[in-house]
């Protein structure tokens, strides 16, 4: 595969299995990945992050969101893989997210709307996410976590290096049904 491909990782720091995509950010740096792979960590703010994307000289084919976000009937460390499918929810909770992100709140959600209303985003966004359980403050990951980095950082690499397979079971997440109790929908690709 030779997309152009952002791996981002959002997240805050310091609140333990909530800052995998931090906390990891070193180890994926460290991988000898192609020239056409960028690196970043995504806590800079969705405007900024509009921005960026708005001077790029050559866009990305792919971006891929390492996080770590509380879902229901999960277990802790689970991994789903989300493909974001576009669209907007109604124009206050546009506001709501744009609000959010100017008092610094780090949030993939926002982040995938106000991308998605400034039309930034390529054909191919994933989520890889990582069931954190109940937020909690501290710098290390618990230990259900830290057992599932090596699965967490090949699930990284293949889908950057390989895309997505036909047999993989990937979610899909629209931004119209995001804040519907974080509902997504099962759709195999």
């Amino acid at each position: 595969m030779n997309k152009r491909t952002l791996i981002g990782t959002v997240g805050y720091h310091m609140l333990r299995n909530h800052s995998v995509a931090p906390i990891l950010l070193p180890e994926i740096q460290s991988v000898n990945w192609p020239d056409s792979v960028e690196i970043e960590e995504m806590n800079w703010g969705p405007i900024a992050i509009v921005q960026y994307f708005q001077t790029l000289k050559i866009s990305f084919d792919r971006v891929i969101f390492l996080v770590a976000i509380e879902r229901p009937n999960r277990e802790i460390g689970d991994i789903t893989i989300f493909q974001w499918n576009g669209g907007l929810p109604t124009s206050t909770q546009i506001q709501a997210c744009i609000g959010d992100a100017a008092t610094g709140v780090i949030s993939v959600e926002n982040l995938l709307i106000i991308g998605e209303f400034f039309k930034i985003w390529p054909k191919d966004v994933y989520l890889i996410d990582v069931e954190p359980g109940p937020e909690q403050g501290g710098e290390y990951l618990t230990e259900a976590v830290e057992r599932k980095i090596p699965e967490i950082l090949y699930t990284l690499e293949r889908i950057t290096l390989q895309g997505i397979s036909l047999e993989e079971e990937v979610l899909v997440l629209k931004g119209d049904e995001m804040f519907n109790d974080m509902n997504y929908e099962n759709s195999r690709h």
